[in-house]
């Protein structure tokens, strides 16, 4: 039996994701420890994960709820303010990361790819790690846009020309986090590093984007595998909410667990479903207080619940309207359900370009009307190509592996302590 640690940033979708992988290694007899701010314990709920809180000195009582409240709403100084928060968060796993690992006594890391603080210090320990992208991959690629950004798949020169400007501007942005990767790097005694692409492992790099819906790849590491959905296949429980379904077809909407307080765009979406005199749920996530579940509830067949059991809803809805969080479109994938993504922030202008590449769905921004969002809705519920393309999709993603493969490559990875290459895993 071995011991693994877990490094993730402290997001529900991330942590859920990288859950799922670290049950299905405890069942294959190993022990696994999530190590993150001492306030992310509550976002694991499976009594067998343990958990080492850090930075009760570094970081102040209230930290995790305001990176949380910023990621909410990650625009205008919010955005730098945010930006430096994850700056903070990784410098302190780069400082109290290597004692913790050497008191657990760890024999390897599980990294999410949005954290470098935990392949800089498993690089530094000498210790095995794999690379895990729960969002969109970090790899970048010549001819590619980052996945923050909005833009089409194109070759041509000017869209080139346009995705390079774009990388720049992005570093420029995120150079307060980039300094500390630079700081730890050489601190560490390890080679420049200044960016999240750098500090990936170089023994397997597991993905849940499956191919058939990223932009064309020529230039993933040999050790790359896309595995798809990470999730824990466990019966959820919504004890707590008593969710009636609206009556079919009807549309579902939701906008993630940090989007969910976005109440003026579920009223135009509300709107939207009205004007088509189509039912609609919406799942807020707790975003919402009880008058604005009321007022939303009076337009047209409008039902609101706080959580959904979002695979169940998905297979039973007409279509989806996402935020672009790369959980619910993954999901929508295997059920076939067509999806309009207004994204709201990070990588999600990066999955509702994916979107609209290979037809699966349409996309518009939140500034949109009510109008133009029941046009693009109705053009998703009465052309039959969408759900056509997605079910195309549904054999490679079912085929991918999941949870269970993540684990058997994550397993041989830190146990030989060599590149598991794509073809022989």
């Amino acid at each position: 039996m071995s011991h693994y640690a877990v490094i993730a940033p402290p997001l529900y979708s991330h942590v859920k994701a990288l859950q799922a992988l670290a049950i299905q290694l405890i069942e294959r007899g190993h022990r696994v420890t999530f190590v993150q701010q001492f306030e992310a314990r509550p976002l694991l709920d499976d009594p067998r994960i343990g958990f080492y809180p850090l930075g009760e000195t570094r970081l102040f009582p209230g930290s995790l709820a305001n990176t949380l409240a910023l990621a909410a709403r990650p625009s205008g100084l919010g955005l730098f303010r945010l930006i430096d928060d994850l700056a903070a968060t990784t410098d302190m796993l780069c400082h109290e990361l290597p004692a913790a690992i050497e008191t657990l006594g760890v024999d390897g890391l599980i990294v999410d790819q949005m954290e470098a603080a935990g392949g800089l210090v498993a690089d530094a320990l000498g210790l095995p790690y794999v690379s895990v992208a729960c969002a969109l991959p970090v790899n970048r690629e010549p001819g590619l846009p980052l996945p923050v950004m909005p833009f089409a798949y194109a070759t041509s020169t000017q869209a080139q020309h346009r995705y390079e400007t774009s990388e720049k501007i992005y570093d420029w942005l995120m150079r307060r986090h980039a300094r500390v990767i630079a700081h730890h790097a050489q601190r560490l005694g390890l080679t420049p590093r200044h960016s999240l692409h750098e500090c990936l492992s170089t023994l397997a790099q597991i993905s849940q984007t499956p191919p058939s819906l990223d932009f064309p790849r020529a230039a993933l590491p040999a050790c790359f595998h896309a595995v798809g959905p990470l999730r824990d296949e466990r019966p959820a429980n919504y004890a707590k909410t008593k969710m009636t379904l609206p009556p079919t077809p009807f549309v579902f909407a939701s906008l993630g667990t940090l989007q969910g307080h976005r109440y003026a765009l579920f009223c135009k979406i509300a709107k939207a479903c009205q004007r088509l005199e189509m039912p609609l749920l919406i799942a807020h996530c707790g975003g919402l207080n009880a008058t604005q579940v009321a007022r939303l509830e009076r337009y047209g067949t409008t039902y609101v619940t706080d959580f959904a059991d979002q695979r169940t809803v998905l297979s039973k809805a007409s279509a989806v309207i996402t935020h672009g969080g790369l959980n619910t479109v993954v999901d929508a994938v295997q059920s076939a359900t067509p999806m309009l993504a207004i994204p709201l922030a990070f990588d999600q202008p990066g999955v509702a370009a994916r979107i609209a590449h290979h037809g699966i769905g349409q996309s518009a921004t939140r500034f949109a009307s009510s109008a133009t969002l029941a046009r693009r809705l109705s053009d998703l519920l009465n052309n039959d190509s969408y759900r056509l393309r997605l079910s195309a999709m549904y054999p490679t993603l079912m085929q991918a592996g999941g949870a269970a493969k993540a684990a058997q490559i994550a397993e041989q990875a830190l146990s030989e302590c060599r590149p598991v290459l794509a073809e022989a895993a």
